[in-house]
């Protein structure tokens, strides 16, 4: 009988057809379509974005349709790229496939990383050793001659009084309203949350135009519509031109007010569920030993989340460091308020000197790098620790 059955074993495999050598062979046909699909679906998108940008009265200049056209061209081209992408990979022998797959998977999008941040980062470096309009290399003249501009010292100054005090009362401010918020019932926190995280949703630019409101001049005798300037008229004072004063760096810190009370709700969130993870049975055991609420508070719950607030605190470090908007709508850094990203931003445009804004730009990326450094260490660390 146990002859008779592996004996019958091969034919087995003979009737059904099954290839014990299949999963080392390429199937060509699946190979080539795969290839010429992904060709042609990158050739197509490529040509199809161009033509957006310097061809838009093929789509009757209306932007619209280039809008809805790029959505669809750039989904579906995805998908159909995945797809081809795909297929290209199963044809290869199994081994070869299974082995392929998470790289070929992840190959467009680092591509895409690569083009889009890698490129211009390398590009950027090289035209900061340029002239003004990219032609010759000056070496380090760019460098020179910022370094020697006192507005350049006075936006670094500034940037670091922006890094003094912004993610410090964000964090601060995050803590309390997290800490509060979870002391309410289950609708008055939901609402509180609402509200303090609502200011997320607005642009900076929306929130600078509507904190210009509030900053509003007119002049002595007329209504005051800044809200600012009705209350101080109130209690007796004349009208300020209240971004306009830069004694003691009050117009500078007026700016900072509108990046605070933009980024407390994305802290609050974040320390928020934080708070809610710590777990209950260090607390009340705190509590079982005499601890008061405020030592419970220092020190049960804040090292529980000390990852999460050097996590808030360096994201919005870096956020405030690259601080543009709300410097250029509000006062485009007359009166001492220039920052780094701004003073980049008009030594490119308004005075055409693109070799010293590329040199500004790298100090920045200098600047930033060491923070992304630490927080993907930190990242790493927290994640071992689990």
């Amino acid at each position: 009988m146990t002859a008779d059955t592996s004996a019958a074993a091969p034919r087995q495999r003979m009737r059904t057809g099954d290839d014990p050598d299949a999963h080392l062979r390429t199937n060509p046909v699946k190979l080539g379509i795969g290839l010429v699909g992904m060709i042609a679906i990158v050739w197509f998108l490529a040509n199809l974005f161009l033509a957006f940008a310097y061809y838009p009265q093929w789509f009757g200049n209306n932007k619209f349709i280039i809008g809805v056209l790029a959505i669809i061209g750039g989904v579906g081209g995805a998908a159909l790229l995945f797809y081809f992408l795909n297929m290209f990979v199963e044809a290869l022998p199994r081994r070869l496939s299974e082995g392929a797959i998470p790289y070929a998977f992840l190959l467009p999008g680092l591509l895409l990383v690569a083009l889009m941040l890698i490129y211009p980062t390398f590009q950027t470096i090289n035209y900061s050793f340029a002239n003004a309009d990219s032609t010759a290399y000056v070496g380090l003249q760019n460098y020179k001659t910022i370094f020697a501009d006192p507005e350049f010292w006075s936006s670094i100054g500034n940037n670091v009084l922006w890094l003094l005090i912004v993610p410090a009362i964000v964090v601060s401010f995050g803590v309390i309203v997290a800490v509060l918020a979870d002391k309410l019932s289950a609708t008055g926190e939901k609402t509180a949350k609402s509200l303090v995280f609502l200011p997320m949703a607005i642009s900076f630019v929306g929130a600078s135009a509507i904190w210009g409101l509030v900053y509003a001049y007119n002049n002595p005798g007329q209504a005051q519509t800044g809200l600012l300037n009705a209350i101080w008229t109130g209690l007796g004072g004349e009208p300020q031109t209240w971004l306009a004063i830069s004694t003691a760096k009050l117009n500078s810190i007026l700016l900072m007010v509108i990046l605070i009370w933009l980024q407390v709700g994305f802290a609050m969130v974040l320390l928020s569920s934080a708070i809610k993870g710590v777990p209950e049975d260090t607390i009340e055991a705190a509590r079982i030993d005499g601890a008061g609420e405020l030592q419970i508070f220092w020190r049960v719950v804040i090292p529980q989340i000390r990852g999460t607030i050097i996590t808030v605190f360096v994201t919005v470090f870096i956020t405030v460091l690259k601080v543009f908007d709300i410097v250029y709508v509000t006062t485009n850094g007359a009166y001492g308020t220039n920052v780094i990203a701004n003073l980049f931003f008009n030594k490119l445009f308004a005075a055409s000197e693109a070799g010293q804004a590329t040199a500004i730009v790298v100090v920045l990326l200098l600047a930033v790098t060491p923070l992304i450094w630490y927080q993907i260490k930190h990242f790493r660390d927290e994640e071992a620790n689990r």
